[in-house]
């Protein structure tokens, strides 16, 4: 967070990494961006998490037309194929000997069991929901009415919708954040794996991940939510 900066704007995102999260339990004021064009091979409808073969991304389908010429908040999600079982299936791989997988698994299950969103965002708004109660982060993002350019945002708002990205290219540097290390299910073979997806963090670290997202922030905020 840069010094006077207490909102941030950041992309839509499924299951996003622990940088994303990092901002959601640091700043006081978080918007999500539902104006843009839909940006292909990012955190918008993909994340990424640790199997025995290392990091394996899971991506959810959109529909055909759901192009990147398209409003994000008009992007339809795709059911061509059971991608719901599929990442289930991944993740019970990848976390079922996690310390606290069963603690979460059946409150998120249902999010990969029968029921179908229509649009992208509506998905990832409440999976995000579910997530911040399991966490207890007091979050409540808003949404933009309106698109605004790069470098237009407020003074007092930090812009994260094109940096927070898994393609190394989009990255910028991010000074504020610092992946803290915790444990995870393969980390003698892998070694520590940095900014996974919040499951991760979820299924090894249960009550303590708020705690672990607020030291990836290196500053000391003093309008920090909820202290």
């Amino acid at each position: 967070m840069e010094q006077g900066k207490n909102k941030v704007i950041l992309s839509s995102a499924y299951l996003a990494p622990v940088q994303y999260f990092s901002k959601l339990a640091t700043y006081v004021e978080v918007w999500i961006e539902v104006n843009e064009h839909f940006l292909k091979q990012s955190y918008r409808n993909r994340c990424t998490i640790l199997t025995a073969n290392g990091p394996q991304n899971l991506s959810i389908p959109i529909t055909e037309g759901s192009n990147s010429k398209r409003i994000i908040r008009d992007v339809a999600i795709s059911y061509d194929y059971s991608w719901q079982k599929q990442h289930w299936k991944a993740m019970l791989s990848a976390y079922n000997r996690a310390p606290f997988f069963e603690y979460y698994a059946d409150h998120l299950a249902p999010f990969y069991q029968g029921k179908k969103w229509e649009f992208l965002i509506d998905f990832n708004a409440e999976i995000q929901a579910a997530i911040f109660e399991e966490i207890n982060l007091p979050c409540a993002p808003q949404v933009t009415v309106d698109f605004c350019a790069l470098g237009d945002v407020s003074e007092n708002m930090d812009d994260f919708r094109y940096s927070i990205d898994p393609k190394p290219a989009r990255q910028r540097q991010d000074p504020h954040f610092i992946p803290t290390t915790y444990m995870q299910v393969f980390q003698e073979k892998f070694g520590f794996t940095p900014n996974l997806s919040i499951l991760d963090l979820l299924f090894n670290e249960g009550p303590m991940a708020l705690d672990v997202l607020r030291k990836c922030h290196v500053e000391s905020i003093p309008n920090r939510i909820n202290e």
